[in-house]
């Protein structure tokens, strides 16, 4: 009689815990509901219905990634952007061979000038400000990287043979190559030849990478609808 009585007043305690813990436990969870619906209410006093704030902005991107892409297909120059890829590759081959891990080591500078050479294009930044911007790039390689001349040239010799006027593309490409040469020449004049690195990983610098990628957009769209247009005629 005295274990049963033990039992009954332990799983009455049991109970009664449990029953503390439920109380508990809904306590929080209408306190967290009061607090989401205050956070919702800021919500909606400062800015509005979030739902259609969220939809608008997804159809803002959804538009703009449409026109970009219609823009692409529709105006890519392709010739352009080819020989734009050549002569920059050109410089870059340059650059890597008289200095090894010259794209490497600075694909953040090399990605910028691609983005300076197409405001300067387009119309975004004046002419000043575009050599302005070149030089500055020279000048922070060079005197805070402490980086040698030719790959601190790199950068904006290829912006220059990429998007400059015919005579400006021949004038920096042969500028670049004569102080390349000029510079492997001193190099080994010092027996101090450059240790040839092997990289397992090479990128292509986005700039090159986005050309060939805005060319092979245009083309495939071309090549598709000339398919399209074959199979309705057949």
């Amino acid at each position: 009689m005295t274990a049963l009585a033990f039992l009954v007043y332990a799983w009455r305690t049991v109970l009664f815990e449990l029953s503390n813990w439920r109380k508990g436990a809904l306590t929080i969870v209408a306190f967290a509901g009061y607090l989401l619906k205050l956070i919702l209410a800021l919500i909606f006093h400062f800015i509005g219905d979030p739902l259609t704030s969220l939809i608008f902005c997804l159809e803002t991107a959804i538009y703009s990634i449409r026109a970009f892409y219609s823009g692409i297909v529709a105006y890519t120059p392709v010739g352009e952007l080819t020989l734009i890829i050549m002569l920059a590759s050109a410089v870059l081959s340059i650059g890597e061979a008289t200095v090894p891990n010259a794209i490497g080591c600075q694909p953040y500078l090399l990605t910028l000038s691609g983005l300076i050479g197409y405001a300067v294009v387009g119309g975004h930044i004046s002419e000043p400000f575009f050599w302005t911007l070149l030089l500055g790039m020279y000048g922070f390689s060079r005197l805070i990287k402490k980086r040698d001349d030719v790959t601190s040239a790199l950068p904006p010799a290829a912006a220059l043979a990429a998007v400059g006027e015919p005579w400006v593309r021949v004038l920096a490409m042969a500028a670049y190559l004569a102080l390349a040469i000029f510079h492997y020449s001193k190099k080994l004049g010092e027996g101090k030849e450059e240790v040839q690195v092997l990289a397992t990983k090479r990128k292509v610098p986005l700039p090159l990478f986005g050309a060939a990628l805005a060319i092979g957009i245009r083309v495939t769209a071309k090549w598709a609808g000339y398919r399209h247009l074959t199979w309705m005629i057949t």
